[in-house]
């Protein structure tokens, strides 16, 4: 029998009570035979223990109990999780535009001033069609840039001809153009809409940087739901540029998450808030109804709120690109173009064939990886690189 269930007779003589019980203990002071009862300092040992209430008498008895142990340690301070300050976006200037553009103008640009040089007898016309054409300026526009500019007869030569026309395609904007908000103490909000694998995630998050770093307060709203890996991939870059982003679990509604995202903007007075859309084929048509849905549920939750639509396009993709361009603008109404990957090839024709096809300005343009490498299109500034 446990000594502690012994007959109150057959326990050993109780201590000395003392008055100060925090005293240390005299070791000749406590007759040799006794024993502490468990009983009189907490529950019994092998009661097991439901709740941190429960625990605490015990806890707090070990501790009276041995006046040579040493107190606990306090508990690890709580430091707040800190969050990176995204850096500021390095200015762009006409420079940088140039650099990106090299291989575009080592590639089409270089043949076709090669044969508007000419000879005497003056420019070589169908070749300078031809080379409109594989630029992916498309046919149809090389034949009209050709027959104009022949007819031009500009003083200034062939060439000045052929980049007055270009230029001429390009449509008229604001320079200064941002994304406003049109609903008094609502956020401005961008569409960001594309196929997948034209680098839409990745510009998002650019823009999230860029309009961040010039003071913004930004919220991203995840509702490419249908792709497994968006929506972490869409918080990585929240991350990178210290925004916050509103998501679902995947699989969800994606006009629920959009809904959420402006109720949680106009709750925060967020200045932007920047959508990303599923990756869809631009012949999918039940996809491309979900956009439509989503522009009523901005319609609904932010009436009157003019939402910009970009779409995201990859300029390796040449005239392929134009036909997603103009089924996406039929199904949502574009505001903007945005060209990835502009670096990456020699063909930079489809500038043209875009915004003279849509009558959409390209709004930014990618030439390299790096989260400032996506710039503002300025035509005049673009028509200049590629003729330098």
């Amino acid at each position: 029998m446990p000594f502690w269930r012994r007959p109150r007779e057959a326990q050993p003589a109780d201590p000395p009570d003392t008055e100060d019980r925090d005293a240390p203990v005299d070791p000749d002071a406590v007759p040799p035979g006794w024993e502490p009862d468990p009983a009189d300092w907490g529950p019994d040992p092998e009661t097991e223990v439901t709740s941190p209430v429960d625990a605490a008498p015990a806890a707090t008895a070990a501790t009276w109990a041995d006046p040579t142990a040493s107190a606990p340690a306090p508990p690890p301070a709580v430091v707040p999780e800190a969050r990176a300050v995204p850096e500021p976006v390095p200015t762009v200037d006409a420079g940088s535009i140039d650099a990106g553009l090299a291989r575009t103008r080592g590639g089409f640009m270089s043949r076709l001033r090669g044969f508007l040089g000419g000879d005497e007898e003056g420019p070589s016309w169908d070749d300078v069609e031809e080379t409109l054409i594989g630029g992916d300026v498309g046919a149809a526009l090389a034949m009209r840039i050709v027959e104009r500019a022949r007819g031009r007869r500009d003083p200034a030569g062939s060439e000045a001809a052929v980049r007055a026309e270009l230029a001429a395609l390009l449509v008229a904007r604001d320079v200064g153009w941002e994304p406003r908000s049109a609903v008094a103490g609502g956020p401005a909000v961008i569409l960001v809409v594309g196929v997948n694998g034209t680098g839409k995630t990745t510009t998002i998050g650019k823009l999230a940087a860029r309009y961040g770093g010039e003071g913004r307060s930004v919220i991203l709203a995840a509702a490419d739901t249908f792709r497994a890996a968006a929506i972490d991939q869409l918080r990585i870059w929240a991350d990178r540029a210290s925004v916050p982003v509103v998501a679902h679990a995947p699989g969800a509604d994606p006009g629920a998450v959009v809904y959420d995202a402006l109720d949680a903007a106009v709750a925060r007075g967020a200045d932007l808030v920047i959508v990303d859309t599923a990756g869809r084929l631009h012949t999918k048509s039940n996809l491309m109804d979900e956009l439509s849905k989503i522009r009523r549920i901005i319609d609904k939750r932010l009436p009157g709120a003019e939402p910009e639509t970009l779409f995201v396009l990859d300029a390796t993709t040449g005239q392929n690109g134009l036909a997603q361009a103009k089924a996406f603008h039929d199904a949502v109404g574009l505001t903007g173009i945005v060209l990835t990957k502009l670096d990456s090839t020699a063909k930079g024709g489809i500038v043209f064939a875009i915004e003279d096809a849509l009558k959409v300005p390209v709004r930014f343009v990618g030439v390299g990886e790096g989260v400032g490498d996506l710039i503002p299109f300025d035509p005049d500034a673009f028509v200049a690189a590629l003729f330098a």
